[in-house]
C-alpha cells in the first residue's frame, strides 16, 4: 500500500475518485476475492473493502457484497398476499398472533381501512430445489391468496404449507417446473458481534434491495413473542424486507428479517437461523409446530430477588409458579426453586429455558438442576406438550393506601370463580397509589398476592399483619394475566 501511494505522490494523473478510493483503502484496510474460483474470501477477511490492481489512471473499487449479491440474488422471491385487513394494518407487514400489540407498534398505519381487501408486500428465501420458501409468519397470516416473485421476473401462486405464530415462521411451497436456486442455512450460534452480513428483500416494494451492514448484538429480547432471540444489525431493514434472508459472508442464510423500530436508523432484527431449522421439518409435514412442555411460570432473576432467596448472585430462571399435575409437578419442582441448568445446558436466565424446553421432544425425561433454600438439587422431568392456556384479568376500580401503596380486597368464591381461583386463595390487588413501593415493584391493580416471604395469605388482614413485621424489604409471589412472578417490596 505504501508504495501504491509513493507512485501516486510521484504520478499526478489520478483524479478526485482515484485519491478518494485510495483514502477508503487506507481507512478499511483492504479486501481480496479469490480469483477464478467462484468462492469469496470473506469469512477470513478484517471488512469488506477489495484490494486494488496497480492503477493505470483510477483506482478501482470492488465490494466483496458484489459477487454475493449476483450470487444470491436469485435464491431471494418478493412474497405478495392479499387478505382481509380486519385490524386496520397494512397488507403483509402487519401482525400475527402473538406478535399483536408488538407489530402495531413496530408497522402501525392509520391510514389502513378495517375489513377491507389489502395488498401487501413481503420477502422470502428459497431453501431447496424443489421451491420450499421460508418467509415470516406476520407476512401471509390470513392471507387468500399469496403470490411469489422470482428474480427473473417469473410469478407464480404460492401455497401455505406451515405458520408458527410463537417464533413468527412460515413456509410456502411453489411449483416452476423446474430446480430452482436456494440459499443454504448456515449456522447462526457462531455469529460475532461485528461481522459483516447481508440483507436481500423487498422493501416498499423495491425489488430485490441489497443492504449491508454488521452484527450489532445477539439475544435481543425485544417483546415479540416467548422465544425472543433476535440478531439485531445495521443492515437498513424496512418495511417488505420482512421473511426475507440475512447473509453471513460465506453466502448462508443466519437469519429471517422480521422487525424493526420506527424512526430508529441502523437498528433492525432478525430471527436466528438456528431458530428455524429444527422447525422446518415439522413445518412441511404437519404444517405446525409441536413443543415440549415443563409446566413451570418463571421470571427472571434480579439482585433484588437473589438477595431475598439467599442466592450469590441473580442466576437461573426462578420458578415463580407450578402447573398441577405437569411435567415439573410430577418431577418434584417447587415455586421459589431457582432453574439453573435443564438438559445438561446452563440456564443462565429465565430467557434461556423456554427456548431449551420447546426444543426437547415429547416423552423425553431431562434431568433439571435446581437450587432450593440455597441448596443446588436435581430431578428429572418428563417432557410433555405445549398446549393453549387462557388467563383471566380481574379489573376493580378502588383507591389505594398504606404504607406500601396497596389497596386490598379479600376473594369471595364468585370473584375466585372469575380469577380462575379457590375461595379464600390469595389476596386481590384493588388499587396501587402511583409511585409507591407497590407501584415501584410493578405490582397492577387486577393482580392477586399469593404469598409473603413464602408464607401463603388468604385475607387483606392476614396479608397487612405479614408486611407490618416484615422490616423494609418483603418478597411477594403475584399472579396477573401475565402469570405468577416474584417482586420485592421496598419500604
Amino acid at each position: 500500500m505504501s508504495g501504491l501511494l509513493k507512485q501516486i505522490i510521484k504520478n499526478r494523473r489520478f483524479g478526485l475518485k482515484g485519491l478518494a478510493a485510495v483514502a477508503v483503502m487506507f481507512f478499511l484496510g483492504g479486501f481480496i476475492l479469490s480469483p477464478g474460483t467462484g468462492h469469496i474470501a470473506a469469512s477470513t477477511a478484517v471488512n469488506p473493502v477489495s484490494a486494488v490492481q496497480e492503477p493505470a489512471g483510477e483506482v478501482p473499487v470492488t465490494s466483496p457484497f458484489t459477487a454475493l449479491a449476483e450470487k444470491l440474488t436469485p435464491s431471494v422471491v418478493n412474497v405478495k398476499v392479499v387478505k382481509i385487513d380486519k385490524a386496520g394494518y397494512p397488507g403483509a407487514d402487519v401482525p400475527g398472533d402473538p406478535f399483536g400489540e408488538f407489530f402495531k407498534r413496530f408497522f402501525d398505519d392509520p391510514r389502513s381501512m378495517p375489513n377491507r381487501p389489502v395488498q401487501g408486500a413481503g420477502s422470502g428465501v428459497i431453501i431447496s430445489a424443489d421451491g420450499t420458501i421460508l418467509t415470516n409468519n406476520h407476512v401471509v397470516e390470513g392471507a387468500r391468496e399469496v403470490t411469489v416473485t422470482l428474480n427473473d421476473k417469473q410469478e407464480l401462486p404460492a401455497q401455505v404449507v406451515g405458520r408458527d405464530p410463537k417464533t413468527d415462521l412460515a413456509v410456502l411451497k411453489i411449483k416452476a417446473g423446474k430446480d430452482l436456486p436456494y440459499a443454504v442455512m448456515g449456522d447462526s450460534d457462531q455469529l460475532k458481534v461485528g461481522d459483516w452480513v447481508m440483507a436481500i428483500g423487498n422493501p416498499f416494494g423495491l425489488s430485490h434491495t441489497v443492504t449491508s451492514g454488521i452484527v450489532s448484538a445477539k439475544g435481543r429480547v425485544i417483546g415479540a413473542g416467548p422465544y425472543d432471540d433476535f440478531i439485531q444489525t445495521d443492515a437498513s431493514i424496512n418495511p417488505g424486507n420482512s421473511g426475507g434472508p440475512l447473509f453471513n459472508m460465506k453466502g448462508e442464510v443466519v437469519g429471517v428479517n422480521t422487525a424493526i423500530i420506527p424512526d430508529a436508523r441502523g437498528i433492525g432484527f432478525a430471527i436466528p437461523i438456528d431458530t428455524a431449522k429444527p422447525l422446518i421439518p415439522q413445518l412441511v409435514s404437519k404444517g405446525e409446530v409441536t413443543r415440549g412442555y415443563l409446566g413451570v411460570n418463571i421470571q427472571s432473576m434480579t439482585p433484588d430477588l437473589a438477595s431475598s432467596l439467599n442466592l450469590a448472585g441473580p442466576k437461573g430462571a426462578l420458578v415463580a409458579d407450578v402447573v398441577p399435575g405437569g411435567p415439573a409437578d410430577k418431577a418434584g419442582i417447587k415455586r421459589g426453586d431457582v432453574i439453573v441448568a435443564f438438559g445438561g445446558k446452563e440456564v443462565s436466565d429465565s430467557h434461556d429455558l423456554p427456548a431449551l424446553v420447546a426444543a426437547t421432544p415429547l416423552g423425553r425425561e431431562v434431568d433439571v438442576k435446581l437450587v432450593r433454600d440455597g441448596n443446588e438439587t436435581q430431578v428429572t422431568a418428563k417432557i410433555a406438550r405445549l398446549e393453549q392456556e387462557e388467563s383471566t384479568v380481574a379489573e376493580q376500580k378502588q383507591p389505594a393506601h398504606g404504607k406500601w401503596g396497596l389497596q386490598l380486597r379479600d376473594i369471595t368464591p364468585e370473584l375466585g370463580s372469575q380469577l380462575g381461583l379457590k375461595s379464600n386463595q390469595g389476596v386481590l390487588v384493588a388499587g396501587v397509589q402511583p409511585g409507591s413501593p407497590a407501584d415501584h415493584a410493578s405490582i397492577q391493580q387486577g393482580d392477586v398476592i399469593l404469598e409473603v416471604n413464602h408464607h401463603p395469605v388468604n385475607s387483606a388482614e392476614e396479608l397487612r399483619n405479614r408486611v407490618e413485621g416484615a422490616g423494609n424489604s418483603v418478597l411477594v409471589l403475584v399472579k396477573s394475566s401475565q402469570g405468577t412472578r416474584f417482586v420485592v417490596l421496598k419500604g
